[in-house]
C-alpha cells in the first residue's frame, strides 16, 4: 500500500466547521463596535459643541439658540459655527432662557437601535433624565 499525504474529509470537516462557530461569534461583535463608534461619535460631536457655545458665550455674553453648520460660517449673537459628524443627524439646541443655558440632542438612525444623546449646561433642564452632570454628554 503506498503512503498517501493529505488531511482526511472528517478533518476538513472540523476545520470548516471551526470557522462558522467563530465567524458565528465575531460577526455580531463586529456589528456591536460599529454601533460604539457611531455613538463615540455622537459625543464627541456634542463634546465640540460645548466647547463652541461656550467660545460663544465668551464672546456675546449668550449662549447659541441655533447652529450654521456651513465652511464659511460668520458667527453671530444667535447662532453657533458647528457642523456635526457626517451620519450624525441635525443638531437640536433648545435656550429657554439663551444668558442662562441650553439643552442639546443629536441622534443617529444608522445605528441598530436609534439613540439620541445629549447635553445641557446651565440652568436649561436636562433633555433626559440619562443626562445627570452638566456638560457631559450622555445617551439614551
Amino acid at each position: 500500500m503506498s503512503n498517501r499525504k493529505g488531511f482526511t474529509l472528517i478533518e476538513l470537516l472540523i476545520v470548516v466547521v471551526i470557522i462558522g462557530i467563530l465567524a458565528a461569534i465575531a460577526i455580531p461583535k463586529f456589528a456591536n463596535t460599529k454601533d460604539k463608534a457611531k455613538i463615540a461619535s455622537m459625543k464627541s460631536d456634542l463634546r465640540n459643541f460645548v466647547s463652541a457655545q461656550e467660545g460663544h458665550f465668551a464672546d456675546y455674553a449668550t449662549y447659541a439658540t441655533g447652529h450654521n453648520a456651513a465652511a464659511n460660517c460668520t458667527p453671530a449673537a444667535a447662532s453657533v459655527c458647528f457642523a456635526q459628524t457626517v451620519g450624525n443627524s441635525v443638531l437640536t439646541i433648545v435656550a429657554t432662557d439663551a444668558a442662562a443655558g441650553y439643552s442639546a440632542t443629536i441622534t443617529n438612525t444608522s445605528l441598530s437601535l436609534a439613540k439620541t444623546c445629549g447635553v445641557y449646561a446651565g440652568n436649561e433642564g436636562t433633555p433626559n433624565a440619562a443626562v445627570v452632570q452638566e456638560g457631559a454628554p450622555a445617551c439614551w
